[in-house]
């Protein structure tokens, strides 16, 4: 994989993070959680469609992108998704 390859994915993935980030209306941290998240997913579904499925979806050269940014919208969806939970604290004194 080349470096304007990486360097294509890395932005995708920020690009993802950061619209995702708007969307939603976090704070700093949420940036971070986000982007970390992103760029996780995009990778993860470059690699499962290039190493494991070998299927392609909208692929952009080596970049399997189709794949990457389905990765990246789970995992920003099932991030998002768990942070709402809240904490309740069932066993305190009443």
């Amino acid at each position: 994989m080349t470096i304007a390859t990486l360097l294509f994915g890395f932005l995708v993935s920020v690009m993802f993070g950061a619209g995702f980030h708007l969307w939603k209306d976090g704070g700093p941290g949420r940036l971070i959680f986000y982007e970390v998240l992103s760029g996780f997913g995009f990778w993860s579904g470059h690699s499962l469609s290039s190493y494991v499925v070998r299927w392609d979806f909208w692929k952009l050269g080596e970049l399997h992108l189709g794949f990457a940014i389905l990765g990246t919208v789970i995992f920003l969806g099932f991030g998002y998704w768990l942070s709402a939970f809240k904490h309740s604290d069932n066993n305190s004194p009443q």
